[in-house]
């Protein structure tokens, strides 16, 4: 889900201020190119542009920070992905790795190497073989809910079910402490947001925009999506050079 303003990170230079003021978080969906009549085009970016920005957050002295929990970090900066998309294991593991960034990709884990069956033009997700490899890569994997459910538009029941279950499913499955989650379709309220408490979470991620501060709650933390319209200047730049 973006954020309802047009404040999508493109470059450094236009972020420089904002991050100034706290510790960014990232969001990432799919790398790569939409369908061209795609109504979800804000979900997906080019891997060349991923690249390019891990490259100048890397030269400006940016380093990865640990999300348990987000506190104010000089310099810091939290690389997310959202959903578990193929995409992501095909494209950005070079560019992490050859910029020294570490990244968490929150997995909706009853959906893992099946497809987005939740977003309406599905997308292949990654596998069980290729999140292990995620893992050895040395990042990390957090819970995105078991089937990508609205949390605030369930009962208490199932939403406690989604995000206990999610949880185990992967700590079994992958032999990790799953310590964050994120809400699907940024969706949540202050009622989700102790149920993952209560789970045993450390941190949940929004898509509120901002920054986050000493002090930011945990369970609800900001995150800026990463996004250059298709139909600018610069996303007309990447798509020629894909």
């Amino acid at each position: 889900m973006l954020h309802k303003t047009n404040h999508y990170y493109d470059k450094l230079t236009s972020f420089m201020s904002e991050f100034q003021k706290g510790t960014p978080l990232l969001v990432y969906h799919q790398l790569g190119f939409p369908r061209l009549r795609s109504k979800r085009k804000g979900l997906v970016i080019s891997p060349r542009l991923f690249a390019n920005q891990l490259a100048e957050l890397q030269a400006a002295g940016f380093t990865s920070i640990n999300l348990n929990p987000v506190t104010e970090v000089r310099s810091g900066i939290g690389i997310t992905f959202d959903d578990g998309y193929t995409s992501v294991f095909n494209h950005a593991m070079e560019p992490l790795h050859a910029h020294g960034f570490q990244a968490i990709q929150f997995l909706v884990s009853g959906f893992l190497g099946k497809t987005s069956a939740w977003d309406g033009e599905p997308e292949p997700l990654m596998d069980k073989a290729q999140i292990k490899d995620w893992l050895q890569a040395g990042h990390t994997i957090g819970a995105h809910t078991v089937n990508h459910v609205h949390l605030t538009q369930v009962s208490e029941i199932v939403a406690r079910e989604e995000i206990q279950a999610s949880r185990k499913k992967l700590e079994d499955e992958f032999g990790v402490t799953i310590q964050h989650f994120c809400y699907p379709y940024g969706d949540w309220n202050r009622k989700t947001a102790d149920l993952v408490a209560e789970a045993g979470y450390l941190t949940a991620s929004t898509t509120e925009f901002g920054v986050n501060i000493t002090g930011t709650d945990s369970f609800a933390l900001k995150r800026i999506h990463a996004f250059v319209p298709l139909r600018s200047p610069a996303g007309l730049y990447y798509f020629l050079r894909r």
